[in-house]
């Protein structure tokens, strides 16, 4: 062993060009000389000076600064390193190294014990009598198979039936059968029921077979209306079956190991099917100091054991530099299986759906966790003077000069703060197209309130645009005598202009601040966009509803705010609507008509207090 206890990073540099040229194992230690990270090496030298060469990620730069004094242990051979890099790992279990915290989670559909059951997603398993179908690999199967129950088979929604004179609106657009209201029966309820088990148990081929043979007797029973129902539903349900991403796994035994990296985080998913059935999921949250192979290799070591051997076929989303580790996998397990990468297409489904479920918990520990990697890179493309803790940002959206918006998001560590988020209906421009008028009016409006507010002030404002919308909104911060610096995100191609700069800033593709900016700048564009449409939808929404006779402004503001928009009324029962808006028969057929011709001609005008933002700013 060699070692060099210095904590400068020039003295760790100067450490590292002392390795020799063969394979072996190194340590980097912290301050108080504990194991901070474990890696393995074919040539220590080159693999050590890559620490201190070239353009380094910055989880490259953390470990370094995290690290005062570098230790290395020479082997003969790459797969003696492994093996002693695996035995170290577990001896010190590092703290940059991959340590399996399990986060696996098991979502299923439960179908409750109750004299007329709910159906819903759940991460609960209650014994008291539920019926429950799944693991399901992700939260988008589930959805999709419960978007399918509601529409074809109406069972309540309500998490507490209570007893109703009237059944909601649920029962008028045909998604309940309104038990509550004693609509149904205990019998007639229990059938919906079982249909649901039925095709929840994946056996959709016997509930077509039993729906065919209800069209049938209910056409020979001139039941037209209910035949055409069952038909429209069956034919769902084999598009369904078709198109639902569940996939046929096969016969045999195998897991699919998928893993997604951002920056130092990284998710491993692992399906296992047993006789070609999914029987679990595993779901690790990791992070990694080492390249992507050696975290997958990592992980495989820790993850494979004498409790836990390989299937006989293990598919990875990529192989390379995974030799050894299945190398040693058979030999030290004495397992006999296959590495191989998806070759035919129902492998490479089940990869993309396990792949999906990696990159769908990494973006949620994103959100819960912030993104300090991306705001400290950002901070040294911008030089900025301190970590942009608190970004908000601006965007303008208008439809030929009308209703024009400007939205300001705000991102506290990398993530949205969507109690901060402001909408200002901008109005000095009078009708005119005006982007750097509209940014001034928005920009002075919100740092106005702060200033005069005295409160917290951002650390950096985006801008969505170039130059000139820079310069506009950093007239208004000037007066109004804020130092924060302002910066540009010009579409074209994604270059970033900071305020008095002579030229663009163009990141990496890959940076992480890159990513932050870019989607900072689009959910402004979406939150501007979303108000825009929504008081065009207004415009259009409540003069269709006035043009019916006995509906003026007063009657038609009622409707809109029952029901949010011309399609939600176009898919309700006059006698619902009459009851909703106190209108009579006759008005409420018209009315229902009227929306219906609007939403048809793609009019579905949004309006009322249901659709106004959570939060909303000066208007």
């Amino acid at each position: 062993m060699d070692e060099n206890k210095a904590r400068p990073s020039s003295q760790l540099k100067f450490t590292a060009k002392q390795a020799p040229e063969t394979p072996g194992v190194y340590l980097w230690k912290d301050t108080a000389g504990a194991v901070i990270y474990v890696g393995k090496a074919k040539s220590l030298k080159a693999r050590l000076n890559s620490y201190f060469s070239g353009k380094r990620e910055l989880k490259t730069r953390m470990l370094v600064s995290k690290a005062a004094t570098l230790e290395w242990i020479l082997t003969e051979t790459e797969y003696e390193a492994l093996l002693l890099e695996n035995t170290l790992i577990k001896r010190h279990s590092p703290r940059y190294n991959i340590n399996l915290k399990d986060g696996k989670t098991y979502p299923a559909i439960r179908i409750t014990n109750e004299e007329f059951p709910r159906v819903f997603r759940t991460r609960r398993i209650i014994d008291d009598g539920s019926r429950y179908f799944g693991p399901y690999p992700s939260a988008d199967v589930i959805d999709r198979y419960l978007d399918m129950v509601r529409r074809l088979f109406p069972l309540r929604r309500c998490r507490t039936l209570r007893k109703r004179e009237t059944p909601c609106m649920y029962y008028h657009i045909g998604r309940c059968s309104a038990p509550c209201a004693g609509k149904t029966t205990r019998d007639d309820y229990a059938v919906q029921v079982e249909r649901v088990a039925t095709l929840l148990s994946g056996d959709s081929e016997t509930l077509v077979a039993v729906m065919k043979a209800d069209m049938a007797e209910a056409s020979r029973s001139l039941q037209f209306e209910k035949a055409a129902a069952l038909r429209d539903s069956i034919q769902a349900i084999e598009e369904f079956r078709g198109d639902s991403g569940v996939v046929d796994f096969a016969s045999g035994d195998r897991d699919y190991v998928a893993w997604v990296f951002d920056g130092s985080l990284v998710d491993f998913v692992v399906f296992q099917t047993r006789g070609g059935k999914l029987v679990g999921r595993d779901l690790f949250r990791e992070r990694s100091f080492g390249s992507e192979a050696e975290a997958a290799a990592e992980f495989l070591g820790m993850y494979y054991g004498d409790g836990r051997r390989p299937p006989p076929e293990l598919f990875v989303k990529d192989a390379a530099g995974l030799e050894l580790a299945a190398e040693w996998l058979r030999t030290g397990l004495g397992a006999d299986f296959r590495l191989s990468i998806p070759d035919e297409r129902r492998h490479e489904a089940a990869m993309a759906m396990a792949e999906h479920n990696a990159r769908e918990d990494l973006a949620k520990r994103r959100r819960e966790a912030g993104d300090v990697e991306a705001l400290e890179s950002l901070r040294a493309a911008l030089g900025l003077d301190a970590l942009p803790e608190l970004i908000e940002g601006f965007d303008i959206a208008q439809l030929a000069g009308k209703h024009t918006v400007a939205s300001l998001v705000s991102f506290r560590n990398g993530v949205p703060d969507k109690k901060r988020y402001r909408i200002y209906k901008i109005r000095s421009l009078e009708g005119a197209i005006d982007d750097f008028g509209a940014m001034r009016e928005a920009t002075a409006r919100h740092y106005t309130r702060i200033v005069n507010d005295e409160t917290e002030t951002p650390d950096l404002v985006l801008i969505d645009g170039g130059r000139g919308q820079v310069n506009a909104a950093w007239e208004m911060l000037d007066a109004l005598g804020l130092d924060v610096p302002v910066v540009g995100l010009a579409k074209e191609n994604e270059e970033l202009w900071p305020h008095g700069a002579g030229e663009a800033l163009v990141l990496p593709k890959d940076s992480a601040a890159l990513r932050l900016v870019v989607a900072i700048r689009d959910e402004a564009h979406r939150f501007a966009t979303g108000m825009n449409q929504r008081l065009r939808g207004k415009a259009l929404g409540f003069p269709v509803l006035e043009a019916v006779k006995g509906v003026g402004p007063a009657r038609a503001r009622r409707i809109m705010e029952a029901f949010g928009s011309l399609s939600a009324v176009a898919e309700a029962e006059p006698a619902y609507i009459a009851s909703r808006c106190g209108l009579d028969k006759a008005a409420s057929a018209a009315v229902k008509a009227a929306a219906a011709r609007a939403a048809s001609a793609g009019i579905d005008g949004v309006g009322g207090v249901l659709d106004e933002p959570a939060v909303s700013g000066q208007k």
